[in-house]
């Protein structure tokens, strides 16, 4: 069993409270690793070695090239150890291997892209503004300083990079909370950072509860900005708290996202599309495809093939690359999805598929929620409206492009939204229409971290990804700079400090 310490200011410690728990395997319930837990006196102890790393100039001050040459070693040691993380990420998350391949290798390419992003210029004069003669005037982006960067369990190492490379590109130094739930990738990933050479206290690594070693991280004043992915309702917490000392901040929050099938489209692309839209990862995807509206003119022939296909999908142990679904999280998480599919048959919606946990004693110790689909869903239903985070797809019919739209729009998320259809100008259309940071036209999940990603509304505030991600982790100056104007000629001469203008 693999033993893991906090990585704090370039060592390997002990929690200050020696407590250490489990990290469990979702699928059979065997113990994947044991790590230290963080209390809030850990946080300090995080947060001040970053703070010093972050004064001193050790990550900041050095020339950008090297910082992403930084960034690039580490992209290239993931990938080194790709075999070995995609266990542990199976065996720690209950990611289907496939899923797991995908999102380790996606990790090394997002410190590989970052690690370019870290080169561009941090400064750029206003030539619209300047005028030679009188002023000139630049912008100038400066690391905000001290990130404090908070993660969820579903997708462990992609999370992570995705909160260190650009906090990183930018040159912050950063203190991350994996989820108590899903430590192990993370910390290894705290090895190879410590492998590459990163000056101490650069990054710090502190797995714990949200309530403990969360909010410490939240409340504490020498953390400049908050990092956070994650529920809604904690990201109303983090807003909350935050505001009290202006603490700078990027939410990325729930979602439920809707997924519009025209009458014109590609029945079976958007029938498999639709499928990998909602089901991957079991539904545990904020951006997941989980309210589904298809025209009336091809509801009845879309849902069957739809159910048809859904019965396809394979349950199973997710080291097996022949399963589709692998286990929720946790027990706490299939009971929670279980609670919603209920409440759902006691508010009178027809469930065309699934409902259950699965039957066959191979699946009988794994944290299994079998895919569910209610069809004929009022769009303010419970299940229409919240978050779920697990296998539950929920349809309902329209009749026109503007009805879908409106549909669509009706809920207080707006993470992701996706069109299917063959006429892309018609498509094109509702997606500029549909409130959301991310609309796919004929495809789902397909994010890339040059590309900006957030929420409209309750879904989030800022932006991850791209040049836009990185500058959210940077303060903005504008530097105004003379240019040799003789007194008599400045705009405010004789305005309030007496001088001898002759006056014509």
């Amino acid at each position: 069993m693999r033993e893991y310490k906090l990585y704090v200011g370039g060592k390997f410690v002990d929690s200050k409270s020696g407590r250490v728990e489990d990290s469990i395997n979702p699928f059979d319930g065997t113990v994947v690793g044991r790590f230290a837990v963080a209390s809030p006196e850990d946080v300090d102890a995080a947060v001040g070695a970053a703070r010093r790393a972050f004064d001193s100039g050790t990550w900041t001050a050095i020339p950008r090239e090297e910082r992403a040459s930084c960034l690039k070693k580490i992209a290239d040691k993931i990938n080194e150890k790709a075999a070995e993380l995609v266990e542990l990420e199976v065996l720690d998350s209950g990611s289907t291997v496939k899923k797991a391949r995908e999102d380790i290798s996606l990790s090394a390419r997002a410190f590989a892209i970052f690690s370019k992003l870290a080169t561009y210029e941090n400064e750029r004069e206003m030539t619209e503004i300047s005028k030679p003669g009188f002023a000139k005037n630049y912008l100038r982006f400066e690391p905000i300083g001290v990130v404090g960067a908070i993660i969820p369990w579903n997708f462990p190492l992609k999370m992570a990079a995705w909160k260190l490379g650009p906090a990183l590109a930018a040159g912050c130094t950063v203190v991350l909370k994996p989820s108590e739930l899903t430590p192990v990738t993370a910390m290894e990933l705290a090895k190879i950072i410590n492998d590459v050479g990163l000056p101490a206290g650069v990054v710090n690594i502190v797995p714990g509860y949200g309530a403990e070693a969360g909010e410490a991280i939240v409340r504490h004043r020498g953390v400049d900005k908050i990092a956070f992915t994650g529920s809604t309702a904690v990201g109303k917490g983090i807003m909350e708290i935050a505001s009290s000392d202006f603490k700078r901040l990027t939410l990325e929050c729930g979602g439920k996202s809707a997924n519009i099938v025209l009458d014109d489209a590609d029945m079976e692309v958007a029938t498999d599309g639709s499928l990998y839209g909602m089901f991957y990862h079991s539904g545990q995807c904020c951006e997941a495809a989980t309210r589904l509206f298809i025209n009336e003119r091809i509801y009845d022939v879309f849902v069957e093939s739809l159910i048809e296909k859904a019965k396809r999908m394979r349950l199973g142990n997710p080291m097996d690359p022949s399963t589709d679904i692998g286990p929720l999280i946790s027990k706490k998480q299939a009971a929670r999805v279980l609670g919603y599919i209920d409440g759902g048959r006691k508010d009178g919606f027809k469930m065309a598929l699934g409902g259950d946990v699965p039957h066959s004693p191979g699946l009988a110790k794994g944290n299994f929620v079998e895919p569910t689909i209610f069809v004929d869903v009022e769009n303010r239903a419970k299940i229409a409206q919240e978050e779920i985070f697990g296998p539950v797809l929920t349809v309902k019919k329209f009749s026109s492009d503007e009805e879908a739209i409106e549909l669509a729009n009706d809920v207080v998320y707006g993470l992701a939204a996706g069109v299917w259809s063959k006429d892309l100008t018609r498509a094109m259309k509702i997606a500029e229409r549909l409130k959301a940071g991310t609309v796919w036209i004929n495809e789902w999940h397909l994010l890339n971290e040059r590309a900006p990603f957030g929420g409209y509304k309750q879904s989030g505030i800022g932006r991850e990804f791209g040049r836009i991600g990185v500058e959210e982790y940077m303060e903005i100056k504008h530097i105004h700079v003379d240019d040799g104007v003789p007194r008599d000629k400045r705009v405010w001469y004789d305005t309030v400090v007496p001088g001898e203008k002759v006056r014509g």
